[in-house]
């Protein structure tokens, strides 16, 4: 795989004539002789200086600072200086209020300097969530090799974290592994490809691609909102379906769900994949969205995958988790979109902790700073469902529905059979319009007999919007 240098990379995704450089000259007289002709020789090589080159710059007219790898400069290690210089770039960008571009490409810490040069990695991550904790961005973007301390400090606590295809990304290099254990590392384990499958890293972008990648995640993260342009449906909602006719209604594989919503609603979209830490659940969807003009973080329980083969697992709440802690974490609002049949019933549930995990969101929910706005677009089963609900605004579609057990379910608790599914929907009351009536939810979105999924989700997405903006103006 050919290798971008720092300088093409800063020329490809920076404005041009943007950048400034903030790097101090690195002074290498106290090494030792042979080190510093291994450095000058580096330097000569790389047309860098130090292995990580640090400034500020503007991405399509928006000021960014950035700290990008420079490989050809020993493997693009860390040693100390490289280390303070991150830090310092860091501290500047927060100080700022700079978002951070960050680009890694690095065989990890430079073995010539040791611990010293090791323990800076401490120092680097206090200083990156001391940048995030100032509610700024902070994006990377992982490049072919990124191992070791790189990887497992600056490397890995991005709020995105993309990489290039191919990419050799891991804690331990697979030549080092070799020579320790006397077996290869298995293949295919340590590729950007693979970790995306796994949940840790969100996406796999070309570097051609990346302007791009960047310049559509800074509008939804730094941008603010836009005017809206979708109208909600005004007017007051009536039942036309008795209950359990609705919820056969949301239970129809046509329905509208979170992928039409943002299909249909959101003109700008980022989708992250997975908790970060080895975990993804296909039947969460979590992304940065722009709903009519209003940005914010989307969490929403997928209808198209899930299953009985494949039910919403704890994996799928702590990816909602995630999506919480960012929203609080940038100062976003957070919508969320409930339409599941239920979180899975099983051993591997049980054991991964489900119960543990429902009790977890509503708590995170509940406590959030930034707005809120929960969504009962179809099925609300369970705690599965009850995780997504608190919010300062609950809307739901006319024939949503939120219950503790399926109808069937609880059917079968009182009566010993599923065949009064339908008397215990009623009985329960778990329309939607009943939870409006007892102030569960707040405001209806009339469904016509004639919607389709893109007309239902464009409602759906102008209520929304418009109670975001009350919400941020209030």
């Amino acid at each position: 795989m050919g290798h971008l240098t720092s300088h093409d990379l800063i020329e490809l995704v920076l404005d041009a004539g943007s950048v400034q450089s903030w790097d101090e000259p690195i002074d290498i007289s106290g090494h030792p002789e042979t080190y510093r002709r291994e450095l000058e020789s580096a330097a000569e090589r790389a047309g860098t200086d130090e292995s990580v080159v640090t400034g500020r710059a503007t991405m399509h007219g928006r000021p960014v600072a950035f700290v990008v790898n420079e490989f050809r400069f020993l493997a693009g290690s860390i040693g100390r200086a490289a280390g303070d210089r991150i830090v310092a770039a860091v501290r500047r960008a927060t100080a700022e209020g700079l978002p951070i571009l960050a680009a890694t490409a690095s065989g990890g810490t430079r073995m010539q300097e040791g611990t010293p040069a090791f323990v800076r990695m401490i120092d680097i991550s206090r200083a990156i969530m001391d940048h995030r904790a100032a509610g700024l961005p902070y994006l990377v973007y992982l490049r072919h090799p990124t191992t070791g301390g790189v990887f497992a400090s600056w490397g890995s606590l991005g709020h995105i974290r993309i990489a290039e295809p191919g990419a050799l990304v891991g804690f331990l290099g697979p030549k080092v592994y070799e020579l320790l254990n006397g077996t290869p590392f298995p293949a295919g384990v340590q590729t950007s490809d693979n970790l995306v499958r796994h949940g840790i890293v969100d996406a796999v972008v070309l570097p051609e691609e990346l302007p791009t990648m960047v310049d559509r995640t800074l509008a939804l993260l730094v941008d603010g909102p836009q005017p809206r342009s979708l109208e909600p449906r005004h007017g007051t909602v009536e039942r036309r379906l008795d209950t359990w006719e609705s919820i056969q209604l949301t239970r129809t594989a046509h329905r509208a769900g979170v992928r039409e919503v943002l299909r249909y609603g959101s003109d700008a979209t980022v989708r992250l994949q997975g908790t970060g830490e080895g975990e993804r659940d296909a039947t969460m969807l979590v992304a940065f969205a722009r709903l009519d003009g209003q940005p914010c973080v989307v969490i929403g329980q997928d209808r198209s995958t899930q299953t009985p083969e494949h039910p919403m697992g704890p994996g799928a709440l702590r990816e909602a988790r995630r999506g919480m802690e960012l929203a609080d974490e940038l100062g976003l609002p957070l919508v969320s979109f409930i339409d599941t049949p239920g979180a899975e019933l099983s051993a591997s549930a049980e054991q991964g902790a489900i119960a543990g995990e429902i009790a977890r969101c509503i708590s995170r929910m509940s406590t959030l700073k930034v707005p809120t706005v929960s969504v009962l677009l179809g099925q609300g089963c369970g705690g599965g469902a009850l995780a997504l609900l608190p919010a300062d605004v609950v809307v739901a579609t006319e024939n949503a529905w939120l219950s503790p057990l399926p109808p069937e379910g609880a059917s079968a608790i009182v009566h010993g059979d599923v065949e009064h599914a339908a008397e215990m929907a009623v009985a329960q009351q778990v329309g939607a319009i009943e939870l409006h009536q007892q102030g569960v939810v707040h405001h209806l979105v009339r469904e016509y007999a004639d919607d389709d999924p893109e007309s239902l989700a464009r409602a759906v997405v102008a209520e929304v919007a418009a109670q975001l903006e009350t919400l941020r103006t209030r």
